[in-house]
């Protein structure tokens, strides 16, 4: 009857076991010494070596030849242990086994000497099966266990046994073994075979086998109905896609090629490849293009990938996007495990994989903002060289630069400055003409160079400053905040002494602009007026037509502006 090669050439002593050697050594040193203890509790994932240990280290503790810690094999008791016919040894499968009434009949056993060993063995497989009573009724034993008893426990899910039960234990951890130790193995029983097994078939197996010894072989024993075991065999074997299929279907979808990935799709389909199989390859590369890009210079690649093929794959694609890549997958995979069809769910994915906004997912909106952030802004508006009138200024929108007027005629409305005698340098000041709207400067000596102005008019229109649109130059990259700002319909802007006021119509961006945004346009009010500002964010704007006139009114004289305020809707005046 023909064996399974991961039966076959089971270890049989410490010495056999791979990649485990911080665990053997250990054992092999208290066989020696006679410093066995009575519990023994192995975790790891499978494929490792928990239950092999477990049946060398029973062997072990009865053999009666020792060979440097490891069983003779040759002895009475070892060949009785690993023919199942000595019954003071006993594997149990708690899985099977569970219930609290199987674990007293244990204990009522146990209590009773070997009959042909020396230790009376019980190894307990997925011990994390056991029923809470079960472990209860386990404990005491544990506690006080008779000088010839010995247990060794083995699972998968420490966290799943009870604390009181793994601190009486001894507890050893089984690594998951590396892709080197398991390629090495596999070599040996390729050989042992008579089986011509190619480096890149046993580095392929060797990935394949996620750090199980046991898988490893399983695929090696899969593939050996042929003497030549090369990678395209293997591909075939396995349902596999090649490297260059799988590398195909990446690039296009980075491209975002839909109707490339479902071409290359459906060519491995027909060629009987397995989807599982495929998404899982994909999943692989993916999650080879993640570490690659955080980390450029890590050696954590598994998918076989070449760094010259990943670079070439991350030109066109973004974190973000990778991880939206790694749950579509994923998911797909889970729910391949319910059944449908596999075909469908694959194209399905492709498909959302190649444009998220197909996608419903939460998942999806990061790499879609990331996609709009990347878009080259081509729209921006024009930096204005002409002279523009004072009615478009006044509209605080312009957050472009204006060129400023250097000698205006007098006849031409004064914007950005007063009328100045052509020379003498202006600079701002609070005093304003009557006739004009409000400006910055004030008037001055025609010998003397003014000082700028602390005071303004806190009736001055805002988009009459020309330091506004330097503050939200300032804003540096924080374009949605930029871009409410420059919003003349919804924003204007005054100071009064060192106080720079923002009124906002809207309550909602107001308290939103207050409460996140104060320190930052403190910071861009102190590079453009170069001295600090206190901020004050309002909600509510004027009308800029009404505030204008108000502020030209309160530069008429004071019997003038008595005269208008005591006018009533009848009577006619005549300003002449």
């Amino acid at each position: 009857m023909y064996q399974a090669l991961y039966r076959k050439y089971r270890p049989r002593s410490f010495s056999d076991v791979t990649g485990q050697e911080h665990i053997t050594e250990t054992l092999r040193s208290q066989i020696i010494n006679g410093r066995l203890s009575h519990a023994y509790l192995f975790v790891g994932t499978r494929g490792t070596g928990k239950t092999t240990c477990a049946k060398i280290l029973s062997r072990a503790a009865n053999c009666l030849d020792l060979k440097d810690g490891n069983p003779c094999n040759k002895c009475v008791s070892c060949t009785g242990i690993e023919e199942g016919s000595i019954l003071d040894v006993l594997e149990l499968d708690a899985a099977s086994n569970n219930s609290v009434d199987n674990v007293r009949a244990l204990r009522d056993e146990a209590i009773y000497s070997p009959v042909s060993v020396k230790k009376r063995v019980y190894i307990i497989d997925e011990v994390h099966m056991l029923s809470l009573s079960a472990f209860n009724a386990l404990l005491k034993i544990l506690e006080e266990p008779p000088e010839h008893i010995l247990f060794i426990l083995a699972t998968t899910e420490l966290h799943k046994v009870p604390e009181t039960i793994y601190s009486r234990c001894q507890l050893f951890s089984f690594k998951r073994l590396s892709p080197g130790a398991i390629a090495g193995r596999l070599g040996v029983i390729a050989a042992g075979e008579g089986l011509t097994l190619t480096a890149e078939a046993t580095e392929k197996l060797a990935m394949l086998a996620d750090g199980s010894m046991r898988d490893g072989v399983s695929l090696l024993d899969q593939c050996a109905m042929s003497t030549e075991i090369d990678l395209r065999h293997v591909q075939d074997t396995l349902g596999l896609a090649g490297r260059r299929d799988l590398m195909l279907l990446a690039l296009a979808v980075t491209r975002r090629d839909a109707a490339a990935a479902l071409g290359i799709l459906d060519a491995l389909y027909g060629d009987g490849k397995d989807m599982a199989s495929l998404l899982n390859e994909l999943i692989g590369l993916v999650r080879d293009l993640l570490v690659t890009k955080i980390a450029p210079g890590s050696t954590l690649i598994s998918s076989g990938a070449s760094r010259d093929e990943l670079s070439d794959l991350l030109k066109n694609i973004t974190p973000e996007r990778l991880f939206y890549f790694l749950e579509v997958i994923k998911d797909t995979i889970f729910g391949l495990s319910r059944g449908g069809s596999s075909r469908l769910a694959a194209e399905m994915c492709l498909i959302r994989l190649c444009d998220e906004r197909l996608s419903d997912d939460a998942n999806a909106l990061l790499p879609r903002i990331s996609r709009l952030e990347e878009q080259d802004t081509s729209d921006a508006t024009p930096v204005l060289t002409e002279i523009v009138p004072a009615s478009h200024v006044e509209l605080l929108g312009t957050h472009v630069p204006v060129k400023p007027i250097e000698q205006p005629d007098t006849h031409t409305p004064v914007t950005l400055s007063e009328q100045h005698d052509t020379h003498t340098p202006a600079a701002p000041s609070e005093q304003h003409d009557t006739h004009t709207p409000a400006a910055l400067s004030e008037q001055h000596d025609t010998h003397t160079p003014a000082a700028p102005s602390k005071q303004h008019d806190t009736h001055t229109p805002a988009a009459s400053t020309d330091y506004w649109p330097d503050i939200i130059n300032n804003l540096g990259d924080h374009p949605n905040v930029r871009a409410l700002l420059s919003d003349s319909s919804k924003v204007r802007v005054r100071q009064d002494d060192d106080v720079l006021i923002i009124n906002i119509a809207d309550s909602f961006n107001a308290g939103m602009i207050e409460s996140e945004y104060s320190e930052l346009l403190m910071e861009a009010s102190k590079k453009a007026l170069g001295r600090d500002v206190i901020i004050r964010v309002e909600a509510g704007v004027g009308n800029i037509e009404e505030d204008k006139r108000l502020s030209q009114n309160e530069h008429r004289p004071q019997s003038e502006r008595r005269s208008l305020d005591s006018l009533s809707a009848f009577d006619i005046v005549n300003f002449e």
